[in-house]
Formats: C-alpha cells, sequence, structure tokens
C-alpha cells in the first residue's frame, strides 16, 4: 500500500513537471513566476509579496520547482535516504505553494500522499525517547498482516498496474493531457497543473443599481465575490485548503476571448430575481435583502499594485470594455435566452 501511494506521488508530481516543459515556454526560460502570483486564480495576501520579489529569485523558483517535480519524484522509490530527502523536498514544495497561494486543498492532498516517501522510523525520531519506547511493540505489530489481507492488498496492486497503462503512456506522450482518467472509475489518473501561465489579469466585475438603469444619474454598486478580486482596496483572501468553486470557475470566464458560459447569465438571472441561494455565494454587500432592478457588468485589466504604492490598495485596475448590458429580470433578451436553455421561470 505504501508503494502505491509513492506510486501516486510520483505520477502526480512528474505529470506537472513534464506539462510544464511540453507547455508554455516562459516554464523554458524561467520566467513563468514573473507573472503566476498576480494571474493564479485567487491570490492571497502573501502572493502580493512573492509577486514582488526580484526576478533572478523568480528564476530560481523555476529551476527549483523543475527538480521538486521532475528529478525529486524518481528517488520516492530509491535507497531510504533518498526517499527520505525526496518526501521532505515533496513537502517543503507544497507548503511553500500553500503559502504563495489559493490553490485550494490541491496540495494539502499532495502531502496526504507524499508522506508516503516517510517511514515509521523516520516520524518515530520526532517523539521523545520515552514515547518512542512505548510505541515500539505497536510498530512491530503493525508490519504483520493476515493472509487474507495480503492477498486483497495484492489483488490491488495488480489492477493498479494494469489501469497504470495509459496514465504512463500518456506521461511519455509528447502530446500529454492533464487531469485526466483512462477508466471509468477514475481508480488510477494523470495530473498536472498550469501548463500555461496567464501574462494578463481581467475580472468582470457585477454592478447593479435599484435606479432606472437607463437614466444618465443612475447608481451603480459592485458586487464583490468571496475571494477572487474585485473592489482594488480590499485585501486578498486566505482560504486554503477551503475551496470557493464560483470564485475558481469566474477565473476561466474571466480569460480574454473565453465565450461567455450559460451558467454566468442563469447567475445574473438569479440575482435579479433575488434567489437567496445564489446571492449567498457572493460576499456580503449590496442587495442582500432585495434584488436589484438592474444588473451589468465591466470587464477590467487586473493588476497588483507597484511595491512602493502607499494607497494601501492591493489592486490597480483598468476598464476595458462593457461584458454584459444592463439587464432587468423581465428583460426580452434575457427571458428569451433562459427559455432557449430550457431553463424554468
Amino acid at each position: 500500500m505504501i508503494i502505491l501511494l509513492r506510486w501516486l506521488t510520483f505520477r502526480l508530481l512528474l505529470g506537472a513537471g513534464l506539462i510544464k516543459l511540453r507547455g508554455d515556454p516562459c516554464w523554458r526560460d524561467l520566467t513563468c513566476l514573473l507573472y503566476h502570483y498576480e494571474t493564479q486564480p485567487n491570490p492571497n495576501p502573501l502572493s502580493w509579496y512573492f509577486h514582488h520579489a526580484p526576478a533572478w529569485f523568480h528564476r530560481f523558483e523555476v529551476a527549483f520547482n523543475h527538480f521538486v517535480e521532475l528529478v525529486a519524484p524518481w528517488f520516492v522509490f530509491g535507497p531510504r535516504r533518498a526517499r527520505l530527502a525526496a518526501g521532505v523536498l515533496l513537502v517543503v514544495f507544497q507548503i511553500v505553494l500553500i503559502l504563495s497561494g489559493n490553490l485550494s486543498f490541491l496540495n494539502w492532498l499532495t502531502i496526504a500522499v507524499a508522506v508516503a516517501s516517510f517511514d515509521d522510523g523516520a516520524f518515530a525520531r520526532l517523539l521523545p525517547a520515552s514515547l518512542r519506547a512505548r510505541l515500539q511493540p505497536h510498530l512491530a505489530a503493525a508490519g504483520q498482516a493476515t493472509k487474507g489481507r495480503r492477498i486483497a492488498v495484492y489483488a490491488l496492486a495488480a489492477v493498479v498496474a494494469v489501469l497504470s497503462v495509459n496514465p504512463v503512456a500518456n506521461l511519455i506522450s509528447s502530446g500529454q493531457v492533464m487531469n485526466t482518467s483512462f477508466d471509468p472509475f477514475g481508480l488510477v489518473n494523470t495530473y498536472g497543473m498550469f501548463g500555461g501561465i496567464g501574462r494578463e489579469r481581467y475580472e468582470i466585475v457585477l454592478e447593479g443599481t435599484a435606479d432606472d438603469p437607463g437614466a444618465a444619474d443612475a447608481r451603480w454598486v459592485e458586487y464583490d465575490f468571496k475571494c477572487k478580486p474585485g473592489t482594488p482596496g480590499r485585501r486578498p483572501c486566505w482560504i486554503s485548503p477551503y475551496h470557493y468553486r464560483l470564485d475558481w470557475q469566474m477565473w476561466f470566464q474571466d480569460m480574454p476571448g473565453a465565450p461567455m458560459d450559460p451558467w454566468f447569465v442563469h447567475m445574473v438571472a438569479k440575482l435579479l430575481h433575488g434567489d437567496p441561494a445564489v446571492r449567498a455565494l457572493l460576499a456580503p454587500g449590496p442587495f442582500e435583502d432585495r434584488p436589484p432592478r438592474a444588473l451589468r457588468a465591466k470587464y477590467y485589466r487586473y493588476e497588483f499594485t507597484d511595491a512602493g504604492d502607499r494607497s494601501g490598495a492591493w489592486w490597480k485596475r483598468a476598464f476595458v470594455s462593457d461584458y454584459l448590458p444592463p439587464l432587468t429580470a423581465d428583460d426580452p433578451r434575457l427571458v428569451e435566452y433562459l427559455r432557449r436553455q430550457g431553463w424554468p421561470d
């Protein structure tokens, strides 16, 4: 079972490393982290400081990333000292990723399987001598297994070996794909993240009004999402290992050239109708007690403020274009769109 966990660790890290080398050229010229902290899905407060580190430090980070993902995984099957060293590198690397951004539970789950690189002897060294002596009989007994358990483990290992053929073929393929399952039960998969890094960050900003949306003096008020950047002065959130799925999906919707997904329009309709469950997916703020009369969306380019900025803001933004025209709940365009999607009133 420990070997199977090490095999999972190997596929997880090596897949992430290979997709980077085969993907964005900035991973090969060591410049990806000049942009990543600013353009990742949900930056945290430390992301601002990581972003403003010197360029040489970012290049060192990328080189370290390649070493941990492409070299260290091979040693989880190596001699004990090499295996322990690889385990330390893998865990430390994940801790750095946790500190530098909100990648939900991904890094925590990686640590959970990477600890298989260690053994009872390594963990026992962290305990007081008296407690280590008391645990010794139990540690010795833990290595014994019944015949039935051994048969079950060997059967599982055989199944994983057979199901690993396609993931391994994907790893060594020049057309490697990320985060894919090759069997109907999703038991043995292939992994990889951030094969491409965005150079610029864009955000869709929702605005609502209680006034006549056609009036020149209508007062429009911004909605904030729970974590993703919005109001420039709002401090980035810290949610890892928790995951705000809507904020994560908005990161994809915000990308330049991304088509407007039907779920986004559906969300706007729900907000216009005052759906409390959908309103609760956003940060506390306007229109919690009653729905807005109209909603619209604007498209902005976002950047972290400069290192010497004394304004107290975390972000600076520039207007790019209108994203969604002002809509009311009974707007014929919205009603017809929802009807075509097959969504009931």
